[in-house]
């Protein structure tokens, strides 16, 4: 890869400060931006984007400190179809993630409740937020069995992969894991679910489960990317608060985006609202 080309990543990232986080033996780079109460940012696929790195952004002008783990892809890269075939190959046969299994949760979500744990303990606050999109959407439902997790958020939640009709609807959780969920949510914790309502890897199946299983305590948004839509979404549309969002009052994307800052904003402490916009 040309000096060049990984140079302009590293700019996308500019206002970030690179670290490390070591639990299990797993060493990983994080980046971290802002002050408050903490949010993990974690990464679609392709990895750490240009618009995952924008929203992060946004949720350090809504007053929180945002958090992106390196997971995979080369952070910073702007994703593309060639890049994603790249990221997400070894990521599918990785044992770190559960894309193919019914009824499992990803090993992953181990060490990101660690690093959730130490950012709590560091940034102090109520609790902690997490938002997990795409190939790692259901990785916030399953951080939800820690008591500090207060403002979960599953943006177009994809894993299991949707091969057939029960890993449509399956929720990428254990039964165990799931019931501590349950358990959680009975005592009024709640979480945000987004989705497009045509997207191809988040099938409305797995958000009714997510309803028959916890209730009102799933907030469940979902956009209409149907044919004719009038916000001309495509029918192909994924990414509810990068790739796909359009960043302009008055749409549907931008009301999610809304919904979930003031969803971090209310859980931990910091206000109403969605806060600032980035440079105001």
């Amino acid at each position: 890869m040309a000096e060049s080309e990984v140079n302009k990543w590293a700019a996308t990232l500019e206002g970030f400060t690179k670290e490390s986080f070591e639990a299990d033996g797993k060493r990983r780079d994080i980046y971290r931006a802002g002050s408050g109460p903490a949010v993990l940012v974690i990464a679609e696929m392709p990895g750490i984007t240009p618009g995952v790195a924008d929203f992060a952004r946004r949720v350090v002008a809504a007053g929180c400190t945002a958090i992106m783990p390196h997971l995979f892809g080369d952070d910073g890269r702007p994703a593309s179809a060639g890049y994603l075939f790249k990221s997400i190959g070894p990521a599918c046969v990785s044992k770190e993630f559960s894309a193919l299994a019914l009824k499992k949760t990803s090993p992953a979500t181990v060490w990101l409740r660690k690093l959730g744990r130490a950012e709590h303990e560091r940034c102090g606050g109520p609790g902690i937020g997490v938002v997990g999109m795409c190939f790692t959407g259901g990785f916030a439902l399953a951080m939800m069995v820690d008591d500090f997790v207060l403002a979960p958020v599953l943006s177009q939640p994809s894993l299991p992969f949707p091969i057939n009709k029960k890993f449509k609807a399956d929720i990428g959780i254990s039964d165990a894991d799931l019931a501590k969920v349950k358990a959680r949510t009975a005592e009024g914790q709640c979480l945000l679910g987004l989705r497009f309502s045509h997207d191809p890897f988040c099938f409305e199946a797995r958000f009714d489960t997510l309803r028959r299983e916890l209730g009102d305590a799933f907030i469940a948004v979902e956009l209409d990317s149907g044919p004719g839509n009038p916000h001309g979404h495509p029918k192909a549309a994924h990414s509810v608060l990068t790739e796909h969002l359009q960043d302009e009052e008055g749409t549907p994307t931008r009301a999610a985006l809304d919904q979930t800052l003031s969803f971090f904003r209310e859980k931990l402490g910091v206000g109403s609202g969605p806060g600032p916009r980035p440079g105001e």
